[in-house]
């Protein structure tokens, strides 16, 4: 029952992460940053004190590997959320969502060749993928422009995740989070300078559609996935997450009065039936190898959008 509310709440919690970009009156740059600065900042007691004797070996592999997954966060970052402000909530969740299909073709890259349902789901992604962009083609420039960033966002992801399961075998998900999103939130931050990017003065509702994202997607999601990590199964996580997806536009829909294309959502469907197809055949693949499972503290199906 527990572990059936943590999902619950973690899948609302990241469902509301791209409503409240669009939401916010600030550039998605100086967003990206403050989410993750606070996020940052809020582990760091948590940290430094108790976990002082683990952050000592941080020069090793592992604290190499968790610096870039965070250089991959900060890409993941800085191209998904302008994305959402560019184009439509729901494309932009549903395209970012794709990680697992980036996921699959790097490793047949690197010689670990899908199973044939890990190729269909692919195959049903990347077409439900190029019927929403398509859709996008006849709508505007900057809706193309948008899903390219999304798609962008998503292989940064897969990047993000290929780095964090190294990290993490053999750092605490606390120490890797913190410097991950550490070193992602001071390469936003120079970023931002350099391209003189609006870091301050916003509005109240700015300010406080930030601190619910950095409070919801960014920790409350990502830990609620972690706790539901040690009683379920990675494979059943990284499934659930794509509700996101509905979650996203319907809180668009409803919230920000963004109605999704009629004739984008056969692409949107088919491309998250894929990413379902390819998950589900990965874990079929391991279970038939007699693969072990992830400890729950190296499992990071999703990056914490």
């Amino acid at each position: 029952m527990l572990t059936g509310a943590a999902l619950t709440v973690a899948v609302l919690a990241v469902s509301s992460s791209a409503p409240l970009i669009a939401f916010a009156a600030a550039p998605a740059l100086a967003v990206a940053f403050w989410r993750n600065g606070l996020a940052f900042a809020a582990l760091t007691p948590i940290t430094v004190g108790p976990r002082r004797f683990e952050l000592a070996t941080l020069r090793s592999r592992s604290g190499v590997f968790a610096v870039l997954a965070g250089v991959a966060l900060a890409l993941h970052f800085a191209t998904w959320m302008p994305s959402v402000q560019l184009g439509s909530v729901a494309t932009a969740t549903a395209l970012v969502a794709t990680q697992p299909v980036w996921q699959g073709l790097i490793a047949a890259a690197q010689g670990k060749r899908p199973s044939t349902a890990g190729w269909v789901g692919i195959g049903l992604a990347v077409a439900g993928a190029a019927w929403a962009t398509g859709i996008d083609i006849g709508v505007s420039g900057q809706a193309v422009l948008a899903d390219v960033l999304a798609l962008i966002g998503a292989i940064a992801a897969s990047i993000y995740t290929a780095y964090g399961e190294r990290a993490r075998a053999s750092l605490s998900t606390t120490t890797y989070t913190w410097v991950c999103y550490g070193t992602c939130g001071a390469l936003l931050l120079v970023v931002c300078v350099v391209g003189r990017v609006q870091l301050h003065g916003y509005d109240n509702r700015t300010w406080a559609a930030i601190l619910a994202l950095v409070v919801g997607a960014q920790l409350l999601g990502h830990s609620m996935f972690n706790y539901a990590l040690h009683r379920t199964s990675a494979t059943t996580v990284s499934v659930l997450i794509l509700l996101e997806v509905p979650g996203a536009a319907l809180l668009a829909w409803a919230w920000l009065g963004q109605t999704p294309r009629v004739a984008a959502l056969p692409g949107l469907g088919l491309l998250v039936v894929g990413v379902a197809v390819v998950v589900l055949g990965g874990a079929r693949r391991r279970a038939a190898l007699g693969s072990p499972a992830a400890p729950a503290d190296v499992a990071d199906p999703a990056p914490p959008r």
